[in-house]
């Protein structure tokens, strides 16, 4: 008997009851199980290690969208889209430092919306191996300067101990230590990592998500020396040997 494939699960946490009703109708025509949560802290209790996406409105009563974010990003590292009436660069900000994986103003088309939950979707499960990965022979590792990448499993280990990545976060890593040395400019790492078209404001995006990163891999983020800033210039992995 063929095993029944299990549906991708996407959480919505918004108040307006009328946008989660229209969210959740699109997306289970696209055969997505829905779950909903009018606030914060109902989300939470709805969110399990099966959620694959959650759509997170920022302006809730009682704990925030930004506050629900990085209570999310205690126990899960499940992508979060960022649903919300603010547009302003800021408040972009704002909700990527809190954990966020992509943010969509209203109000917004279907068609914009279901573009975005694919592609975050579609990056996670990659990242995850949720469709079946492929037998390897031998485990394939990157070594440099304390940091080491087990390709075949995403395992990140910095000075021996395991560090916990965000999919993204671990791309980005990937491809500096790939090409140790080479400079990668804001779009480069955009269009490389997050595989869409690069627009002047996403060089913010680029820039949140390296300062995460350096948090959890450098021994003093306002110093980096692994992931080095070339100023006017972009991004490239430091070795020591300079």
């Amino acid at each position: 008997m063929k095993e029944r494939q299990r549906l991708t699960n996407i959480l919505i946490i918004e108040d307006d009851e009328d946008i989660r009703e229209g969210v959740r109708i699109l997306l289970e025509g696209e055969q997505y199980q829905v779950q909903e949560a009018e606030n914060g802290r109902k989300g939470l209790q709805l969110l399990t290690k099966d959620t694959d996406l959650v759509i997170l409105d920022i302006m809730m009563p009682g704990m925030s969208g930004f506050k629900t974010c990085e209570e999310i990003r205690k126990i899960s590292y499940v992508p979060v889209l960022f649903l919300t009436a603010k547009s302003q660069e800021s408040d972009k900000l704002l909700g990527l430092m809190a954990g966020g994986d992509d943010y969509l103003a209203k109000p917004f088309s279907y068609a914009e919306l279901l573009g975005r939950v694919k592609a975050l979707l579609r990056r996670y499960q990659f990242y995850k191996g949720k469709e079946e990965p492929k037998k390897m022979e031998q485990d394939s590792f990157i070594d440099l300067a304390g940091i080491r990448i087990n390709e075949s499993f995403n395992e990140v280990y910095v000075r021996g101990e395991a560090v916990e990545l965000s999919e993204l976060e671990y791309q980005i890593l990937l491809l500096l230590m790939r090409h140790p040395r080479k400079i990668f400019s804001a779009q480069n790492l955009y269009e490389s990592v997050w595989n869409e078209p690069y627009f002047y404001n996403c060089s913010s995006t680029v820039m949140v998500h390296i300062r995460r990163l350096r948090v959890k891999i450098e021994e003093d983020a306002q110093n980096p020396r692994h992931i080095v800033t070339v100023w006017g210039k972009g991004y490239r992995f430091g070795t020591y040997e300079e």
